[in-house]
């Protein structure tokens, strides 16, 4: 009980101490020219748009891989070589009569080849020469274009449309950016923490070296944007009875005045004025700050002691 009283004491002084009249200050901000945008910003994924797993039609063993992981491949190109159980089983045992046993069932035995069915790049390569495999088995995966797949919140998605224009950057590579387009919206949901989320597919224009497959991306999806407009700091248009309005500056400099303007497109730090200001006005942004009172100040208890000696040597 002690302690809350001396605590609800402090509290009063304090208050006391402090309880001065607001000095007014103005922030001058003149309307800027430039460009802005309104944005749905989002995390996303690096994936392929289409992954082609390659398998062989027969059980047996690996005899070569033609191409390398990262290589793009052409459509109806080889990209291995399988035996079979049988001729792999054929050629082990020729080696114990020769080579030309060997060469005989190479002529008369032929590899199965494994073909490119798309133009893509080869994103897989895990296994080797002298591997078996079975027909379940993918000997190497392909992807005809990385995209990167986007996670809408349902209350963003609204404003998302195929054809946007999206900012692209990736955490391992925070320096790269990448522009890209919305190429789909996905129409069932995904249920992630309680929260309805859609993919959505954007199409890289470019797609960097450094791309791999699963690595996470920032995305900004500009859903509007307009260039060569007057703006101003959010904090300078302030809003009543659905009206907007700013403190203005007269042709005197000690006069302002609140003059209506009409209010455009906003992120997360400026919004378009679209009328009622011109980029040679000037705007200001009242600041308030409190001033001690000389009174209480001066017989504050959170004063330095040694202020307080001073002013009861002089009452002598």
């Amino acid at each position: 009980m002690a302690i809350a009283v001396v605590l609800i004491s402090g509290f009063f002084l304090f208050r006391t101490a402090f309880n001065g009249k607001p000095e007014v200050t103005y922030r001058q901000y003149r309307p800027e020219i430039g460009t802005i945008r309104q944005l749905v910003s989002t995390t996303a994924t690096i994936k392929p748009q289409n992954r082609l797993e390659i398998k062989s039609p027969v059980n047996g063993r690996i005899d070569r891989i033609l191409v390398n992981e990262g290589d793009f491949v052409r459509k109806g190109e080889v990209l291995a070589l399988i035996s079979s159980t049988e001729r792999a089983a054929l050629l082990d045992a020729a080696t114990l009569k020769g080579r030309n046993e060997i060469d005989y069932w190479n002529r008369v035995y032929n590899q199965t080849a494994l073909i490119s069915p798309i133009d893509g790049q080869v994103i897989v390569s895990s296994l080797y020469p002298g591997q078996t495999v079975t027909t379940s088995d993918a000997v190497l995966v392909l992807s005809d274009r990385l995209i990167v797949k986007a996670d809408v919140d349902e209350t963003d998605i609204g404003s998302v449309r195929p054809g946007q224009k999206a900012d692209i950057s990736l955490d391992a590579y925070p320096d790269i950016k990448v522009e890209g387009v919305v190429d789909h919206i996905y129409y069932e949901s995904t249920l992630v923490s309680n929260v309805n989320i859609y993919h959505v597919d954007i199409v890289p224009s470019k797609v960097p070296d450094v791309f791999r497959s699963g690595m996470s991306a920032n995305v900004d999806i500009i859903v509007s944007e307009k260039e060569h407009v007057i703006t101003l700091p959010l904090s300078a248009v302030k809003t009543r009875n659905g009206h907007s309005f700013v403190l203005k500056r007269g042709a005197d400099p000690d006069s302002v005045k609140w003059v209506p303007v009409k209010t455009g497109l906003k992120d997360d730090n400026n919004v378009e004025i679209v009328s009622g200001l011109s980029s040679s006005d000037v705007v200001l942004v009242r600041n308030s700050t409190y001033a001690l009172p000389k009174s209480n100040a001066a017989n504050s208890p959170f004063m330095p002691q040694g202020g307080r000696t001073s002013q009861q040597g002089k009452g002598r």
